[in-house]
């Protein structure tokens, strides 16, 4: 019998310390292990860049709940974006990434992998000729997030990953802000999921971290070299962490969407707001598909604002409860302004957001306190 998500949450790679009986896995603080004999290894442990007890239990935990075949924890979400990239992709290869991708992934293509030898297009990933038509024989990824950040677009998984596969190329989803609890990439077709387990994966907003989960056996053990080459793994304390943290995704991603589908219904029938982006809205234009490839529409929210950026940015600052911060997933509920801080980095560029738009990471407080928090920031 297939294990249901929060069972597999819970206990997947996390069995009883065999010593103590101990049911959470220790913080193995540890840099060396003991050898029986020369290249007598016990467990396959002799370097915990290589592997270590604590990161094992989070990776077999990350691959059990995504339906993966290997999990690889990092050190950030952009540290695993780039072993992933170095590993499958050569200099003179090419990337479809979405047109409204997070600005970090951005920069790590313009200013650093583009340096490197690897080009890039920014794409409407919604529309699926477009994607199509952007393909090279040098095309080695379709690089997805859905829902994108900031701007909730959704992209169809599923075809995607036939227009990725027709070509010879790979297809990747950044699977941050639907989680593992409300998305399954790997099920429709993709070959890698990538996290920011800083985000709901982590929801507590205490620990950076980020998360490979290779769809095959032999892609892992690629990625897994590479982690292991480059070195910037998730130390045992920040993965034990994101463990404790991934064992309630299941019951913070119900109520980050409850309260979130309570403020969107607020931010509909308030006269300062000119639009509200939220897939789980019918008029969204990749609504069809988010339902159809998630199992809610999840705890994000972007709004416009009427007076442009002056008044974006004055209700950010008049927020109270809703904290001006940037990243999001966490428990608590976050607002910022995307154009001048998480996506500052695309100024310019054709990944620019608006200047009136206003990012909500909803968290899991008494909704009517959020809901009034709001409506006293919009005035």
């Amino acid at each position: 019998m297939t294990e249901g998500f929060e069972t597999l949450a819970i206990h997947a790679g996390q069995e009883a310390d065999p010593l103590t009986g101990a049911v959470v896995p220790p913080i193995y603080a540890v840099s060396t292990y003991k050898q029986d004999g020369v290249g007598g290894l016990r467990s396959g442990y002799e370097y915990s860049r290589s592997a270590n007890p604590t990161r094992t239990a989070l990776e077999e935990c990350l691959a059990a709940v995504e339906g993966g075949a290997r999990g690889l924890a990092f050190a950030s979400g952009l540290a695993a974006e780039d072993t992933l990239l170095r590993a499958v992709c050569r200099p003179g290869d090419h990337v479809i990434i979405p047109n409204d991708a997070y600005g970090g992934t951005f920069r790590l293509f313009a200013k650093v992998l583009e340096a490197w030898g690897l080009s890039y297009d920014p794409v409407p990933l919604g529309d699926v000729d477009a994607v199509r038509a952007s393909v090279r024989p040098q095309t080695k990824v379709i690089w997805v997030e859905t829902p994108t950040n900031p701007l909730l677009g959704i992209a169809d998984i599923a075809a995607l990953a036939s227009i990725a596969h027709d070509a010879g190329a790979m297809l990747v989803v950044d699977n941050t802000f639907a989680s593992p609890y409300l998305q399954q990439p790997l099920a429709l077709g993709a070959d890698a999921v990538v996290h920011s387990t800083t985000k709901y994966v982590g929801g507590h907003s205490d620990v950076i971290g980020g998360a490979l989960v290779a769809g095959s056996a032999e892609l892992g053990e690629r990625l897994a070299y590479h982690q292991n080459a480059m070195g910037a793994v998730a130390g045992p304390f920040d993965a034990w962490l994101t463990l404790r943290g991934l064992k309630t995704l299941g019951v913070r991603m119900d109520r980050h969407c409850d309260n979130a589908e309570r403020i969107v219904d607020l931010l509909l029938a308030h006269r300062k707001v000119t639009e509200v982006l939220y897939p789980g809205l019918p008029g969204h234009p990749g609504h069809e598909i988010a339902a159809k490839q998630m199992k809610r529409f999840g705890g994000m929210i972007s709004f416009r604002v009427a007076g442009g950026e002056a008044a974006a940015v004055d209700v950010c600052n008049r927020a109270r409860l809703f904290t001006l911060g940037e990243s999001l997933g966490g428990v608590e509920s976050l607002i910022e302004h995307p154009g001048r801080m998480t996506h500052a980095s695309v100024a310019g560029s054709a990944l620019e957001v608006p200047a009136d738009l206003v990012r909500l990471s909803v968290g899991i407080e008494t909704v009517d306190d959020l809901l009034a928090d709001l409506s006293q920031a919009l005035g």
